[in-house]
């Protein structure tokens, strides 16, 4: 069976890249913040955007009046208003065009935040050496692009120089930093992630250290990020070549086993598309779960079986696992197949 969410997703006339877009930290005094969404026309037809309907007052919407034409891009622009509005928020816009009955639902989201509190966002302490966090978060970041570059603010929250001797990392993380703090002194921390260089897909966590002239010398950050490839905007026409994957199934169940035996699931890939489906790499989120793939160079119309074991022993109760496909399908390079079902003592 084909999941429903994977079929409405390929049925949609305004394909969106991203549907959901995280602000971060918004100042509340600091003005509205904006961020367009844009989409593409993938019918065979022009259509024209109907209404844009925000949840709240606060969110403004502007979009693409003209029709767009078959293969063609639009927008949709939201003005988000943080006066007055402090803490988390999430608000939607709901997309309505003369193309397709259902609506398509936009999210934003973020933190409001007060100027004060933004300010005194150094509070993790590593000696003397003041960071806003202990880690780093890099969102996506993808395979086929160049390195992207961060900065954070570092400061020297002691009474004495700070030096920061060397900086140890992961080949594909390169960091420039200053080499001492005086007293209060604050500075830039760059740090510089080359997903080419690491070559792998998904959720990654890597650990650089900072080692300084202090008495607990090391300080150790987490850096985390999802590694991704990136697919151009494509044309009407290039998009119906496309690979497209499709699972049989995305939601497994193996029911209620006993420990320490072993579960075997299939799932079924096939790329429904008209060009050739590479899956790029299939990831467990636990070591229980070993996946064996036929082959990872899908015809069209091909159909290929996942094999999906796991090995129960040391666990119990309800269990709740997930397997991640990427592959170069460029409506949906990321896929996830939940397994669930209940280990018995």
């Amino acid at each position: 069976m084909i999941s429903t969410g994977a079929m409405s997703q390929l049925a949609e006339p305004a394909f969106f890249k991203t549907k959901t877009y995280d602000f971060g930290e918004v100042v509340e005094t600091g003005g509205n913040v904006d961020y367009d969404f844009v989409f593409t026309n993938l019918s065979t037809r022009p259509f024209r955007i109907v209404s844009v309907n925000p949840s709240c007052g606060c969110t403004t919407p502007g979009w693409t009046k003209e029709p767009i034409a078959a293969g063609g891009t639009g927008f949709i622009k939201v003005s988000f208003d943080p006066r007055g509005k402090p803490g988390y928020f999430s608000k939607t816009l709901t997309v309505t065009t003369d193309a397709d009955k259902n609506p398509v639902i936009l999210t934003i989201k973020g933190n409001v935040v007060d100027k004060k509190s933004a300010d005194a966002e150094l509070t993790v302490a590593m000696g003397s050496l003041r960071l806003k966090s202990n880690s780093f978060a890099l969102g996506k970041v993808f395979l086929n692009k160049p390195a992207i570059v961060q900065e954070y603010k570092i400061q020297n929250g002691g009474t004495s120089e700070l030096q920061i001797k060397r900086v140890q990392t992961p080949a594909h993380i390169q960091v420039d930093f200053p080499k001492t703090l005086k007293p209060a002194e604050a500075g830039l921390l760059q740090l510089k992630y080359d997903a080419a260089q690491l070559g792998k897909y998904g959720f990654r966590t890597d650990q650089i250290e900072l080692v300084t002239n202090e008495a607990d010398s090391v300080k150790r950050i987490a850096v985390y990020a999802t590694v991704e490839e990136f697919f151009p905007t494509l044309s009407a026409a290039d998009f119906q070549k496309a690979p497209v994957l499709i699972a049989s199934s995305y939601a497994l169940d193996f029911g209620r086993v006993r420990a320490g035996t072993k579960s075997e699931l299939l799932v079924q890939l096939q790329n429904k598309g008209k060009q050739p489906l590479l899956i790029r790499e299939v990831q467990p989120n636990c070591t229980c779960l070993t996946v064996l793939l036929d082959k990872k160079n899908i015809a069209p119309n091909e159909t290929v079986t996942l094999k999906i074991l796991f090995v129960t022993e040391g666990r119990a109760g309800t269990q709740n696992k997930s397997i991640t496909v990427y592959a170069n399908d460029p409506r949906n390079p990321v896929q996830r197949i939940t397994l669930s079902g209940f280990i018995e003592q």
